[in-house]
């Protein structure tokens, strides 16, 4: 702006927060409002990734087999009396069962894909194909939609046709040699590669519904576990080929620091403490092991030598935090500024004061009655509460998803007593 240009006319100040005369800002739709995704799905994978798409407000429909549904429903009978795996990665869903092999089922699935956003599949390698519900048969005959294979070793190469479970592909994708102790190695003790390709996949899908907003095409979105678990092998792969060699297995320490690990207190619980530098050594020797010579001793001064000498070092902490509770160490640790957590159980998790705090816990509907559940992870302030929408029972939503589709009672009663759907 020059000197001789005229001054802007004056703003007013907009309206402090919580000013009443400030106007209520609309809730925002929750994000996959108006999509619908349809789902051929089965153990983990797959449910867990449409389950994110789900909590965003998209409308999942869960295809199952007529004759005992998705088999994970039978993996246990822990959450009063359902299956804890189906639980967790398929609540607010709708839940129709077909027999595809049939071709009156496979008719009324591709009656649901005519309105379908996105359809996720994770059968058999060969499966989706053999039916014509593979990526790219399904977007060369509905151009808008974002259809997503799920496979254990990708679409080729030697291993595609493989079994792909979730500890076989731990194993193949290098992960349990890194995890366990110098003596044994074990595997993830969750479903690591079912988790990772499911997020992938989940992302996947947003990615293209993104993509199709601008070219109005969706596309196939291929996810294969060994992929998704082999780009979280990030660090040791790069490590390992880059000069370096193969990270061990060292249980809860760490390879190059000390002190790193999980120690015993005297109530019987464990407090894992992480001591980054010597700084941070000098203050846990003063300030929790009450022993400040520790500090100076060419023993211990330095990360290189207490790693060197790692017994001793542990001993020493091992003996200080014996005499503790673990309330007291933490708060030792805690004052100290030493990073420090409790070695809580699932228990103790589902407890967690911090979650608590924070309000993360629901219930959501089931079979079986009301089930805790907690908050997705993805926050949107501002916008609608998560969807979290009742865990099915097998084929809930058949009559009504049929009926949606034309279908008269008549037919419906015709493909139940044939086993076409239940």
């Amino acid at each position: 702006m020059t000197a001789d240009s005229p001054a802007p006319s004056a703003r007013p100040a907009p309206p402090a927060p919580g000013d009443p005369a400030a106007p209520a800002r609309p809730v925002e739709p929750p994000p996959l409002d108006g999509v619908t995704v349809v789902a051929v799905e089965q153990a983990v994978s797959a449910p867990f990734a449409t389950r994110q798409l789900a909590d965003l407000g998209a409308r999942v429909i869960k295809v199952e087999r007529p004759d005992g549904g998705d088999f994970a429903r039978a993996y246990d009978t822990a959450a009063h009396g359902l299956a804890s795996h189906f639980v967790w990665a398929n609540r607010g869903k709708e839940s129709i069962a077909l027999d595809l092999k049939d071709p009156r089922g496979l008719e009324v699935l591709h009656g649901l894909l005519d309105g379908a956003d996105v359809f996720v599949q994770n059968l058999a390698q060969g499966a989706a194909a053999r039916l014509g519900l593979d990526a790219a048969a399904l977007c060369a005959r509905y151009p808008r939609l974002v259809a997503v294979d799920i496979s254990g070793y990708g679409s080729e190469g030697p291993y595609a046709h493989k079994r792909a479970y979730d500890m076989l592909v731990q194993c193949e994708a290098g992960l349990v040699s890194v995890t366990g102790t110098p003596e044994r190695p074990v595997k993830a003790g969750i479903p690591a590669a079912d988790i990772a390709a499911a997020m992938y996949a989940f992302s996947g899908v947003l990615a293209a519904l993104l993509r199709r907003g601008t070219t109005g095409r969706g596309g196939p979105v291929e996810v294969s576990m060994l992929d998704a678990l082999a780009e979280w092998m990030g660090h040791p792969l790069h490590h390992t080929m880059h000069g370096g060699e193969q990270p061990v297995r060292t249980g809860l320490a760490h390879a190059v620091i000390a002190p790193y690990d999980a120690y015993p207190t005297a109530d019987g619980d464990r407090v894992l403490l992480s001591v980054q530098n010597d700084r941070e050594w000098r203050r846990l020797a003063e300030q929790v092991l009450e022993r400040p010579e520790l500090a100076e001793d060419p023993a211990y001064a330095t990360n290189a030598a207490r790693t060197r000498g790692r017994e001793k070092t542990d001993a020493v902490v091992a003996e200080a935090l014996a005499g503790l509770g673990a309330d007291e160490a933490i708060g030792r640790l805690e004052a100290a500024g030493i990073a420090c957590a409790r070695l809580n159980s699932v228990a103790q998790l589902a407890q967690h004061p911090q979650l608590a705090a924070r309000d993360r816990w629901r219930e959501v509907g089931s079979p079986a009655g009301p089930l805790r559940a907690l908050l997705p992870p993805i926050g949107l302030p501002g916008g609608a509460a998560p969807h979290m929408g009742a865990v099915p029972a097998l084929g809930e939503h058949t009559g009504p998803l049929l009926r949606a589709l034309g279908m008269t009672d008549a037919q419906i009663t015709t493909l139940r007593r044939d086993g076409v759907v239940a």
